[in-house]
């Protein structure tokens, strides 16, 4: 896949610009600091010289669907920089996602829990964590359901020795989103998780609203991808 020409590379930059600036008036608006909030440029599927621009206007934290992809695009270039995992983890890529990336997205069942908690104590390394919850409900997305989210963050802590950060949604994409991201809010305060990382290129300003301290914007800074 590559970016399409109505979004072309040349355009990354003025388009990131766009998009932090509107961060910035949204976090304003909601009496919040903008830098309270974290964007997290979602390169997974683009060319380089898509991202190019956007690293060299100042972008910092990346975010990637998978792990053999990111670990293509990025060795070697991610110095300084902050990666993301935010696509659906396999157990057995476990040993690479802690190795490679500072956060961890997408934690969402007991067996990648045990999995990543056994990297981190052979690596002696321990990126952040977010557990992802399927707001809802979807069979096709990955995410704990909510009525199991307590449990399972309890089971993180107690059982693996891991500690969440925070909490990860992608709200149906035929539902507001609105109350979605209330949704996880509520979860994460009553588990003392203060990272809430919820909103995309459609819904970032309403995530904001909601509470949001970081948003995954893809196509709204590089351009929608053909292919």
């Amino acid at each position: 896949m590559v970016a399409s020409s109505a979004n072309s590379a040349p355009n990354a930059a003025r388009s990131y610009h766009e998009v932090v600036a509107r961060i910035a008036r949204t976090a304003q608006a909601r009496g919040r600091d903008p830098a309270s909030i974290t964007l997290v440029a979602v390169s997974k599927q683009q060319p380089w010289e898509a991202i190019a621009p956007v690293l060299a206007a100042g972008q910092r934290v990346f975010g990637e669907n998978r792990v053999q992809e990111a670990m293509a695009r990025w060795q070697g270039k991610a110095e300084g920089l902050t990666l993301h995992l935010i696509g659906p983890l396999q157990s057995n890529k476990a040993r690479e996602a802690v190795a490679f990336f500072d956060v961890v997205e997408s934690l969402d069942r007991e067996k990648l829990a045990c999995a990543l908690a056994d990297e981190v104590q052979k690596q002696g390394r321990r990126p952040r964590i977010y557990v992802q919850v399927n707001t809802g409900e979807e069979p096709q997305k990955a995410g704990v359901v909510p009525a199991e989210a307590d449990a399972f963050i309890a089971a993180c802590r107690a059982t693996f020795g891991l500690e969440p950060e925070g909490l990860m949604c992608i709200p149906p994409a035929s539902e507001p989103a609105g109350p979605h991201f209330a949704l996880l809010a509520r979860i994460a305060a009553r588990n003392g998780l203060a990272k809430l990382s919820m909103g995309m290129s459609s819904d970032f300003e309403t995530a904001i609203a909601f509470g949001a301290t970081s948003v995954r914007v893809g196509a709204a800074v590089f351009g929608t991808r053909n292919g």
